[in-house]
């Protein structure tokens, strides 16, 4: 039982080392890198700008870090949410189709192991890469923050930013989950691949074309009242959350915008005599609290779709 225990850490490892030694995860971890370095440059060079500008939040210095842009480069918060889908897409789409076109499948499952050691290492060692390039980012963004702006983050900030890389990371392990789904259904990686990026297409473009069809044919009468247009923009936003990048994108925002008080439209009289001044990092995850489920559920969902896949899957020797 040891032997079979201590075999999932060595397949870990195994895949650890392949994943790093990968063009495809190379390449695409160093353009991360360099837009989110670039990110870094616009940061630094226009915080002070941001803070001139005022705000309720202007005291969390290096959550601007991560949320300022000039315009030309967007955010480094807004570039994770648009990258970290490819690279796990890119983790994914291959993990288990291309050992089985190889032949090392069978090989692997004939040995001593539990055959959900191979999906399960498959997943963790993918989420040490993105969690080792997601956290390597983030300190180099504080680090560099630190020396130009001389100031060391709060505890408050630091447990955002911390929070933010996690969330982060279930983000994109949502997407290496639905590729290694593809990965499992699909003989050829091309297939994988495509389908994967037809997904990630599908909802970064064509779902707000659609949502916006829907929004004017169901929008409401110049006439209509007040309840009737709140309850038409709350229908639209629940059908936007249907989204995962926009769930990622209403986490990312609450948690580094201290300032974010609400996801959704304000009656009158729910904004009368409301303080505008940034909430504690409890009240934000309560606010954020049905978004972060959701991420959570459909990464779960997308990693039962690939184990169940696989565990029935039938792997043929050649």
């Amino acid at each position: 039982m040891n032997s079979i225990s201590g075999s999932f850490g060595v397949i870990v490892r195994k895949e650890f080392s392949d994943y790093m030694r990968s063009w495809k995860a190379i390449i695409l971890i160093v353009i991360i890198v360099l837009t989110c370095m670039g990110s870094l440059y616009t940061a630094l060079g226009n915080i002070g700008e941001a803070v001139k500008q005022g705000g309720t939040d202007d005291s969390f210095l290096f959550l601007k870090l991560f949320t300022v842009s000039d315009g030309a480069l967007p955010s480094f918060a807004v570039f994770i949410g648009f990258l970290g889908p490819l690279l796990g897409i890119a983790l994914g789409f291959d993990a288990i189709n291309t050992e089985q076109n190889k032949g090392t499948l069978s090989r692997l499952l004939s040995q001593p192991i539990y055959r959900d050691y191979i999906i399960n290492a498959k997943c963790v060692s993918a989420l040490f890469v993105i969690g080792t390039m997601l956290f390597s980012l983030g300190f180099l963004m504080m680090g560099f923050g630190l020396i130009f702006i001389g100031i060391p983050p709060t505890a408050e900030e630091f447990s955002r930013i911390v929070i933010f890389l996690l969330l982060s990371m279930v983000y994109i392990a949502l997407w290496l989950n639905l590729a290694l789904f593809f990965s499992v259904r699909s003989k050829q990686p091309a297939t994988s691949a495509l389908s994967g990026i037809a997904v990630w297409l599908f909802f970064s473009v064509f779902y707000n074309i659609i949502l916006n069809v829907v929004g004017r044919a169901l929008s409401p009468s110049s006439m209509a009242m007040p309840d009737q247009i709140v309850h038409y923009q709350r229908f639209m936003m629940n059908l936007l959350r249907f989204s995962p990048g926009e769930l990622f994108q209403e986490v990312t925002m609450t948690m580094l915008m201290p300032s974010v008080r609400s996801l959704g439209p304000l009656t009158f009289e729910q904004v009368d005599g409301a303080i505008p001044s940034p909430l504690p990092l409890g009240q934000s995850l309560l606010v954020v609290w049905p978004q972060l489920t959701g991420l959570i559920a459909i990464t779960l969902i997308f990693f039962m779709l690939a184990y169940v896949s696989f565990m029935r899957k039938e792997v043929r020797s050649r």
